[in-house]
């Protein structure tokens, strides 16, 4: 974990679209754990973006994916009772398209599913995850 950080760590996301349908998984580990989400994580030395997140969505979801445009760039800061920057991550965001492999929950996913785009809302989802799905439909669409 990367509780009380120096800097803010870079981390990046895929929404991953396949007709009407995207990638969510369930948060196995804090912050924000048991909630569902895009497959993502930190980026490490030495890494681009892209490179992190085509990555972090195989070792996550066993996907193999093409990294397309970027959707948004977010701040996610998390402070504790006392006020203290607990966790604080700069996001990056990118819409993905399968080229490979079988959705399926691995490393720090408790779940991994296909769930259409109709559905999303009924998931317990992490705090700006459906604007940041609809955003990469409407950029998915106009990209193409």
């Amino acid at each position: 974990m990367r509780r009380y950080p120096e800097r803010p760590v870079v981390g990046v996301g895929a929404v991953i679209l396949d007709g009407g349908r995207v990638v969510l998984v369930k948060r196995g580990q804090e912050p924000l754990k048991g909630k569902w989400s895009i497959p993502g994580g930190a980026v490490e030395i030495g890494e681009t973006c892209p490179e992190a997140i085509a990555r972090e969505v195989l070792e996550e979801t066993g996907l193999v994916v093409q990294v397309g445009p970027v959707v948004a760039v977010l701040d996610r800061i998390r402070r504790d009772d006392e006020g203290r920057v607990a966790f604080h991550y700069v996001l990056v965001d990118y819409v993905c398209r399968v080229l490979g492999g079988t959705a399926t929950a691995a490393s720090d996913a408790d779940d991994c599913q296909w769930v259409a785009l109709a559905d999303t809302a009924q998931y317990d989802l992490t705090d700006g995850t459906l604007e940041v799905i609809l955003d990469a439909v409407k950029i998915d669409r106009t990209s193409r």
